[in-house]
């Protein structure tokens, strides 16, 4: 799978970190050229309040892994910024097949366990708009451009499967904005079938992103130590799967037959036989759905 993106243009639309990031590595990896756009920069730091990731450092390590990066600082809630953005692709590639829609940015607004009367208003609504909004957005300027060719793929990323969010997110506007992309990928699913394109959503699981690994205080080499304060994180994942499970999707030849449907980085590792960094294969909802749930007598180990 080196190089079966060879000559195939990808936008990562929210690359600066986590998933994002990992996603356009691995289209890179596979050969593709890769803009990847967000809005920290070597200059700039977003609302996230992040230094530490930029959108430049994606772009050098989708080139160092075979890809070629290609930075476009881009406010996605900013129409003419992403309509400009989609005419730099045209006018440079002339072509677009792969879309990866993984703005987010909101983690720092959340307020979990907290009824909506509560709630801090302007942070829900703000949520909405850089979940929901910035995909939309993103999509009605990119998919003409990627619809010109059949095979074409949009991956709407999310937090947790359609199954998963069938239970209660715990903060109202929260579970809104991430139950929302798997009706996009169901929709635009049915917009871009007659042209020959795919469309899903995607998670990944208990992510050891960045921020997740500052916040319990270890780093990727000892992110174990914080099993002890959270049971639950021994089935994290690196964001490598995700980006393992974009690349694979990416490169398939019959990905249509996914259409459609709310998948995870776990569900396409077995599918499509990669691991994670560490060689592991974690199947984090299926922990959560069994274990954690359902009351059966495992551990995580018994699910990586």
């Amino acid at each position: 799978m080196t190089a079966a993106l060879t000559g195939r243009v990808a936008l990562v639309a929210g690359a600066t970190r986590g998933a994002g990031r990992a996603m356009a590595v691995e289209l890179g990896r596979a050969g593709a050229l890769v803009y990847v756009t967000g809005r920290t920069t070597r200059d700039r730091i977003s609302e996230v309040g992040r230094a530490t990731e930029t959108i430049e450092q994606t772009a050098e390590l989708v080139t160092a892994a075979g890809g070629t990066g290609i930075a476009v600082p881009t406010d996605h809630l900013e129409p003419a910024q992403v309509e400009a953005l989609i005419e730099r692709i045209d006018r440079e590639q002339g072509r677009l097949d792969v879309l990866v829609n993984s703005v987010w940015g909101g983690d720092h607004l959340l307020e979990f366990d907290t009824k909506l009367w509560d709630l801090d208003l302007a942070n829900g609504l703000r949520m909405f708009r850089l979940g929901i909004d910035t995909h939309i957005i993103t999509s009605h300027y990119a998919l003409p451009l990627m619809n010109r060719r059949p095979g074409g793929l949009l991956v709407e990323v999310t937090d947790g499967t359609a199954s998963f969010n069938r239970r209660y997110r715990e903060n109202l506007c929260f579970d809104l904005t991430k139950n929302v992309p798997h009706r996009i990928a169901f929709g635009l699913a049915a917009e871009v079938k007659d042209l020959g394109g795919t469309v899903v959503s995607l998670t990944p699981g208990f992510l050891r992103s960045e921020e997740m690994l500052d916040h319990f205080g270890v780093t990727e080499e000892t992110w174990r130590d914080a099993v002890a304060q959270q049971p639950h994180f021994a089935i994290a994942e690196s964001p490598a799967l995700i980006g393992r499970a974009v690349r694979a999707l990416a490169a398939d030849p019959d990905k249509a037959r996914w259409t459609g449907q709310s998948l995870s980085s776990g569900q396409l590792a077995k599918e499509y036989d990669f691991t994670d960094a560490d060689g592991s294969r974690p199947d984090c909802f299926g922990y959560f759905e069994d274990v954690v749930f359902g009351g059966k007598d495992a551990t995580a180990a018994d699910y990586r």
